[in-house]
């Protein structure tokens, strides 16, 4: 039986990006079935005690410098410290991700571009124009699958994925659940990787 992984992520997290192309190698590896589940962070860390960066204390922003930095020379991927468009408002980019989904394509292609846009590219995902630009590049129908991600199944999916992260003990992006374990962040793949390959049973809350 295949093994399979709830993968929560917004299209914003650097921290996703940074992940993005080992976490789908591992599950090309692993033969996994990925289920994949953008969220909408601000709704996550209302209910679980997170805080968007700029209400962090000075010492996590600051520590963020290093990782960021630490974990582009890891993951040898391109990676713009300080983008022109961060933050953005990612809910569009977000669901268009759910929509490709949602009408039966791979969105990976997709997920791809949107992270490299935001973080090596300085390109605005926010900007509807610019997800069709990475649409078509991709391959992807664009007109259908941005009217389909600003409808209310898109949003419905999204306000749905979100209340399942919190029931699920997500708090933040990437989070990747295998069988009720969290596994909280990018820099887990490792752990993910070793609880997949040992066979292990998931490791229970107290």
């Amino acid at each position: 039986m295949r093994e399979k992984i709830d993968y929560y992520f917004s299209l914003i997290s650097p921290w996703a990006y940074l992940g993005h192309a080992t976490f789908m190698e591992l599950a090309a590896t692993n033969g996994l079935d990925v289920t994949f589940k953008p969220i909408f962070l601000q709704s996550v860390f209302d209910e679980t005690g997170g805080l968007v960066l700029a209400k962090r204390h000075p010492a996590r922003q600051n520590y963020r410098w290093f990782e960021l930095q630490r974990w582009r020379d890891k993951r040898a991927l391109p990676l713009t410290l300080k983008p022109r468009y961060f933050p953005c408002d990612p809910r569009l980019a977000d669901k268009t991700a759910i929509a490709l989904i949602t009408a039966g394509h791979d969105p990976d292609a997709f997920i791809r571009a949107a992270f490299s846009s935001v973080w090596a590219e300085d390109r605005n995902i926010a900007d509807a124009a610019v997800l069709a630009e990475m649409l078509d590049r991709a391959g992807y129908p664009s007109a259908p699958i941005l009217a389909a991600a600003a409808g209310p199944d898109a949003e419905a999916i999204y306000t749905r994925n979100a209340e399942e992260a919190i029931a699920a003990n997500v708090i933040g992006s990437p989070c990747y659940v295998r069988r009720g374990e969290v596994f909280w962040g990018q820099d887990r793949l490792d752990l993910l990787a070793d609880a997949i390959t040992s066979g292990r049973a998931p490791f229970s809350i107290l």
